[in-house]
């Protein structure tokens, strides 16, 4: 264990993060077993560690629990994006106070930078932990390494043992306390080696985190790849899969549901659509960018009784755009005349690709539609930032009344910090 100030790799992680999320607003919820369900309340996509303890398995279908759930207890919730894609930019905004270099890796993952001895980054540590707790009500882990490698494998010891209290630093253990645990762990425990290649290392006589970082790196290499090679070094402490930066443009930008009931007419359809382009281009505007083309596509169901039906057509902008309306014409041109009227389509999505950030493109007003001119996404924007996502829409997006295809959350709670209607109340007493 050296004292010298030294760069490491933190891996913050927040703990049963759609669950915790859930126990933010209803303080009721905690202790009890909690488990948030998938698009259309259909089956189990996250669970708190008590009803991960109750065998609740990931993916079982809610109808097959539901009738049993009340007889221990368990509490179903819908997915509620909002809420979570809120609380996680604030917890990485939290993160940024503490390290210049914070690579967001997942919706409840990052990865930061972070200086010193392994004291003081231990302190760090729990400085972090205490900070997203106090001020957001979520419980992270937080693991210190030299690698990503290194930081995931301190992250799960720090979720697993008590004593760590959350937040583990591999500096703070001897050489021989390092070899000990990883000897006691399997190598499908490790980040990136999924349980298929665990059977391929096995063959090779390689069955321990331990054993995979004292392998031969160029007989891993030709057995197994760069990426597990990479593995190897980083286990080593060598840091081999730099941080990546906040990405500004995304390649593509997709938006994309399941219905709630199938949507059997192209008026349907078209309404879908026009909700859909809405969506889809405020993404793109949030974060300064255009598309050159697009890819509009539905489906039927895979499993009904008749046959699969899913058009699947693109088309190509005359100009990089993200206006709302251009994206609507265009997707409902290609995609409308090959929805077949009768059909039960379950599922549809708009993808725009070919992105690129708004500024590298100079515009001239001759070739610019009015509408896009007079930043008319820009005003939609702002209306339902100020009055709510359902206050004005794009033709039929613009109705208020309630679409029966839209995706079902019959447990939603509430979006506490995103809907002025639906904030939390607290009570004084």
């Amino acid at each position: 264990m050296s004292d010298s100030s030294q760069r490491r790799i933190a891996l913050v992680d927040v703990n049963s993060f759609f669950a915790s999320c859930e126990r933010v607003f209803d303080p009721k919820l905690m202790g009890k077993p909690v488990v948030v369900l998938s698009n259309n309340d259909g089956c189990v996509v996250a669970r708190s560690s008590e009803a991960k303890a109750l065998g609740v398995a990931m993916g079982v279908p809610w109808f097959k629990i539901s009738a049993w759930a009340p007889s221990v207890g368990l509490v179903a919730r819908s997915s509620n994006y909002e809420l979570y894609g809120d609380l996680s930019a604030r917890v990485m905004s939290i993160l940024q106070e503490f390290s210049a270099h914070v690579e967001v890796y997942s919706i409840d993952e990052a990865f930061l930078e972070l200086t010193g001895t392994p004291q003081e980054l231990l302190e760090t540590g729990r400085r972090i932990k205490e900070a997203i707790q106090t001020r957001l009500g979520l419980p992270v882990c937080v693991g210190i390494g030299r690698s990503k490698t290194q930081a995931k494998l301190a992250n799960a010891g720090a979720k697993k043992s008590a004593e760590m209290n959350g937040v583990c630093n591999l500096d703070m253990f001897s050489a021989e306390k390092l070899d000990f645990i990883m000897a006691a762990l399997p190598v499908d425990n490790l980040w990136g080696i999924a349980r298929r290649l665990s059977k391929r290392l096995a063959a090779q006589g390689i069955h321990t985190i331990k054993d995979l970082r004292d392998a031969d790196p160029v007989r891993i290499k030709k057995k197994f790849g760069v990426v597990v090679q990479r593995s190897v070094y980083e286990l080593r402490g060598i840091d081999c899969i730099k941080l990546e930066g906040e990405r500004l443009v995304k390649n593509q930008v997709m938006y994309s549901r399941s219905f709630a009931t199938p949507v059997t007419t192209r008026k349907q359809m078209e309404e879908v659509l026009a909700v859909y382009a809405q969506r889809v281009s405020k993404r793109l505007r949030k974060q300064g960018s255009v598309a050159g083309a697009l890819t509009c596509f539905a489906g039927t169901s895979r499993f009904a009784n008749e046959p699969f039906h899913s058009p699947y057509v693109n088309a190509v902008f005359s100009i990089p755009t993200n206006d709302p309306v251009e994206i609507l014409k265009a997707s409902s041109s290609v995609l409308l005349n090959r929805i077949e009227e009768g059909r039960k389509y379950v599922r549809a999505g708009i993808l725009l690709h070919d992105v690129s950030p708004k500024e590298s493109h100079q515009y001239l007003d001759l070739f610019t539609p009015v509408h896009e001119r007079r930043q008319l996404g820009e005003t939609l924007d702002k209306v339902m930032e100020k009055h709510g996502a359902f206050s004005i829409g794009l033709g039929a997006a613009g109705f208020k009344s309630a679409r029966e295809w839209e995706m079902k959350r019959e447990m939603l709670s509430l979006r506490a910090t995103t809907r002025w209607d639906e904030l939390a109340t607290v009570y004084a007493r």
